[in-house]
């Protein structure tokens, strides 16, 4: 097997980096000192860091995101239950309905 070429930077490596970059040195300059693949990735890792700052730098969590918590939702009142229910039942009589005449047509 073959070891995998992609390189993990560490947070501290990235925002010395994007400080040295935002300083005024060479992107090309940079790249080349800390022997990265590509200038391209200091400019990624500096529009990152002004958009989210030092946070979105940091390693991210592998996998999905969890998902955030709701918030408690607001009692439901009795007529929005009522209406609610009436719909599903409405829903089942249609099912049963359509149910019934394919049953009908296939006796036939």
């Amino acid at each position: 097997m073959t070891k995998s070429t992609h390189r993990k930077f560490t947070f501290e490596f990235k925002l010395d980096t994007v400080r040295r970059f935002l300083a005024g040195e060479s992107q090309v300059a940079l790249a080349k000192e800390l022997q990265l693949s590509s200038p391209d990735l200091i400019k990624k890792w500096a529009r990152i860091y002004r958009n989210e700052g030092e946070d979105g730098l940091r390693p991210k969590s592998p996998g999905r995101p969890t998902s955030l918590p709701q918030p408690p939702a607001e009692p439901e009142s009795e007529l929005q239950r009522l209406r609610r229910e009436n719909e599903r039942l409405r829903a089942e009589v249609a099912f049963l309905g359509k149910v019934n005449a394919l049953r009908d047509e296939g006796q036939r």
